[in-house]
C-alpha cells in the first residue's frame, strides 16, 4: 500500500476512534452514502474508515471517537459493534503486535 504524507494511519484509527461499525457496504452506497454522512455530520466519526471482506461481502467499519456516537448510527443504520483487534484484515496484510514484531495474516 502507498502512503501519502499526512494520511492517517490505521492504527490511529484504531487508536483515535475505538468505536466501530461494521455494516454491509451495499448498505451504504449512493444515495444512502450522503444520507450516512449527512447523519454522522454531528457525531465523532473518524475522517475515514476500514474495509474487509467477510465471506463474498465487502463490509465497511464506521469509527467513532464517542460509545454514543456509535450507538446512534446503529440505531438509525443497524450493524454491529467491533473490537479494532478483532476486525479481520486483508490477506497477507502485516499487522504489528505490541511486542515490535510483525505478524503476517
Amino acid at each position: 500500500m502507498v502512503r501519502r504524507k499526512g494520511e492517517i494511519k490505521d492504527w490511529q484509527i484504531d487508536e483515535g476512534w475505538p468505536y466501530q461499525v461494521a455494516l454491509a457496504a451495499n448498505l451504504t452506497t449512493g444515495r444512502k452514502h450522503d444520507e450516512v454522512r449527512a447523519f454522522c455530520e454531528d457525531l465523532s466519526l473518524a475522517p475515514r474508515g476500514h474495509t474487509f471482506v467477510r465471506g463474498a461481502e465487502y463490509v465497511n467499519v464506521w469509527c467513532f471517537e464517542d460509545e454514543e456516537d456509535a450507538q446512534k448510527f446503529i440505531g438509525q443504520f443497524g450493524g454491529e459493534m467491533l473490537d479494532p483487534e478483532d476486525r479481520p484484515r486483508w490477506p497477507g496484510k502485516a499487522r504489528k503486535r505490541s511486542t515490535g514484531k510483525t505478524d503476517q495474516i
